[in-house]
C-alpha cells in the first residue's frame, strides 16, 4: 500500500511488530509492505548463491558510482535513485550491434564506424584489426552521431582476405561486449 500525506504515518518508518514494515519512497511517500518471512531451514542452490554473491558485488559497486552524472541525470523523473541505476547497470552489458568498414580500404586515416548501444552509456569502444600474423593496430573509437562510435586507421593494412576487425563496446560499470567482423 502508497499513502501519501497521511497524518498517521507520516514521517515513520521502520517494522511494526511481525506484521509489516514501513518505510519512504524516492518521492516521498510513505510504502507500508508485509514483513518478508525466510524459514530458518532455507537451502540455497548454488544458482542462487551466485545471484546473491553478483548482487553484492553490484551493490559494492553503486555505493561508489551513485555520485556519477550519469546515473544522476537517469533517475531524474523516475521513481528511481542514481544507486538503484547503477545497480540496473551492473547487470546488464553493452551489445555491440554492427561494425561498418564500407569506409575503409585498407589505408592510414580512414573510418571504421562501430555501432554500439548500453541501457545507461556506452563509455568506450575499442577496435582491434588483426590478420594471420597477430594484431595490426588497435584503439580507442570516438563517439559519432546517435550509436555509432569512429575508428581512424592508423596502419596501412594489405587486405588479405585474413583481416579481422574486433569491437569491444565498455559501459560505466566495466560490462563488456565484442562482435567480430570477418
Amino acid at each position: 500500500m502508497i499513502v501519501d500525506n497521511n497524518i498517521f504515518v507520516r514521517g515513520m518508518s521502520g517494522q511494526v511488530g511481525d506484521q509489516f514494515i514501513v518505510r519512504k519512497g524516492k518521492g516521498g511517500q510513505t510504502i507500508i509492505a508485509n514483513k518478508p518471512k525466510f524459514s530458518q531451514d532455507r537451502v540455497f542452490q548454488p544458482e542462487q548463491l551466485a545471484h546473491q554473491e553478483a548482487f553484492r558485488e553490484a551493490i559494492a559497486y553503486a555505493k561508489s558510482a551513485k555520485t556519477n552524472p550519469i546515473y544522476i541525470a537517469k533517475a531524474e523523473g523516475t521513481t528511481k535513485s542514481a544507486f538503484n541505476v547503477a545497480v540496473a547497470d551492473w547487470f546488464k552489458a553493452p551489445t555491440v550491434h554492427e561494425i561498418d568498414i564500407s569506409g575503409w580500404s585498407g589505408e592510414i586515416g580512414q573510418t571504421i564506424q562501430v555501432k554500439a548501444q548500453d541501457d545507461t552509456y556506452v563509455a568506450k569502444v575499442h577496435v582491434v584489426v588483426r590478420d594471420e600474423n597477430g594484431i595490426l593496430e588497435e584503439g580507442e573509437a570516438v563517439p559519432g552521431d546517435g550509436l555509432w562510435w569512429n575508428y581512424t586507421t592508423t596502419t596501412q593494412v594489405a587486405n588479405s582476405g585474413q583481416t579481422q576487425i574486433s569491437a569491444t563496446a565498455q559501459d560505466l560499470a566495466r560490462n563488456t561486449a565484442e562482435l567480430t567482423y570477418d
